[in-house]
């Protein structure tokens, strides 16, 4: 089985060789780059399956390199590096696509433990694409949302919608489940597979999400919310 790659983007050179240590012990390949606009060369010249990515950098910072890497379409999970005066800037780093965050100080077994997570499910997806011939119980249909699991497509009447692999898992989720409704801890951990630490996290998904497959997503027609609960898909 080939190496999963990750690229670390951080300004601070003794945090960047810090983390390849921990992550080349895992297994892993690791590229460093010392700004955005050096992270998205690497990511140009080489097969990326994970970038760890500070939000304060020279040249260019990373919500800008986070939104440049989704807007080239590329759908490798993202994870966040933040100071705790930074909270509205995670925020802004989920809207634009990332699927996660780390505040400073971190622990190295923190870190590691939120990029295997990802990495098993980024790996899946990937596996999935490879798939063909979706079975019955694979495609689903609310109204007009077509989400085929096998081929990890998404069209809203007719049209393709590309989803992070998050927003996927989640919408696939509340697909399956039309009418039940979830609460974010319940989201977060079904995502996730861990206890849920951050359900913010969840919010910033489910609004992305329903910019994506909504006409009108101040007026949502599918993705609901029933407040003080929690989140679902309508019945058509």
């Amino acid at each position: 089985m080939e190496k999963n790659t990750i690229l670390i983007v951080e300004d601070d050179a003794d945090i960047r060789a810090g983390i390849e240590i921990y992550l080349k012990n895992q297994g892993y390949e690791v590229y460093q780059a010392g700004d955005g606009m050096e992270g998205l060369s690497v990511i140009e010249n080489h097969e990326i399956d994970l970038a760890i990515v500070d939000i304060m950098m020279p040249r260019m910072d990373g919500i800008t390199m986070m939104m440049k890497v989704r807007e080239r379409n590329y759908d490798f999970p993202v994870v966040m590096l933040s100071a705790k005066s930074e909270e509205v800037d995670k925020i802004m780093g989920l809207n634009m696509g990332a699927d996660d965050y780390v505040t400073k100080p971190f622990t190295p077994l923190e870190l590691l433990a939120r990029v295997n997570s990802h990495l098993r499910r980024y790996n899946r997806y990937k596996e999935a694409l490879s798939q063909s011939e979706p079975e019955k119980d694979t495609y689903h249909v609310i109204g007009g949302i077509e989400l085929n699991e096998e081929t990890v497509e998404v069209f809203v009447d007719g049209s393709p919608v590309r989803l992070t692999p998050i927003e996927f898992k989640i919408l696939l989720l509340l697909m399956k489940n039309p009418g039940r409704v979830f609460s974010a801890d319940e989201i977060y951990e079904r995502i996730w597979n861990e206890k849920a630490i951050n359900t913010d996290t969840i919010m910033v998904h489910i609004r992305k999400i329903r910019e994506k497959i909504e006409l009108d997503p101040k007026n949502p027609k599918y993705l609901k919310v029933v407040w003080g609960v929690g989140y679902k898909m309508e019945k058509q």
